[in-house]
């Protein structure tokens, strides 16, 4: 193989959390797995908000181009209510005008320039839990908790002993 193919890496951009958010979504995880909740638990170290997911690719310079040239001005997330797709379980993020802005704008930079990513629709969330199963009912309370968000980050995706591991690869401001 020559060039480019051997430089695709697997690349999502996300918010990263804040420790004090991270430990109280751990403290979510650890009272689901007392109520017997079973299933893959995302780890501490890559709790995160997906805002757009990109997957393999050899154009991380042109991504990194787009993030800054979009520009990225500092905003507040609060959690809200405990969710679901599937038997994926999250907790949602609130939504404001800054978030949907710069997630609006790298989409459309992105497909301006012909770089595939997930389409789905926006949906701000952490996820928690995948492959949930549980044997009864149980409750997820999302706690009451905000941060701000100074930056934005290029995130790399690989797998080391088949668990999922994340690098910051590049961020703004």
């Amino acid at each position: 193989m020559r060039g480019k193919e051997v430089d695709a890496v697997r690349l999502f951009v996300a918010v990263q959390l804040s420790e004090q958010m991270k430990n109280s979504l751990v403290e979510v995880m650890h009272d689901m797995k007392n109520q017997g909740v079973v299933g893959s638990y995302v780890p501490k170290q890559n709790l995160h908000m997906t805002l757009t997911f990109i997957g393999e690719t050899d154009k991380r310079q042109q991504i990194q181009e787009i993030m800054s040239e979009i520009g990225f001005q500092p905003f507040r997330i609060a959690l809200t209510e405990a969710g679901n797709f599937g038997d994926t379980q999250w907790i949602g993020v609130k939504g404001n005008q800054k978030l949907k802005g710069y997630v609006n704008e790298l989409q459309k930079r992105l497909r301006e320039e012909g770089i595939p990513f997930d389409g789905k629709k926006f949906t701000p969330h952490i996820t928690l839990l995948r492959k949930t199963k549980a044997s009864r009912p149980y409750t997820v309370k999302a706690p009451k908790l905000d941060m701000n968000v100074e930056k934005i980050s290029l995130m790399k995706s690989e797998f080391k002993d088949g668990k999922p591991v994340y690098k910051e690869m590049f961020s703004v401001p």
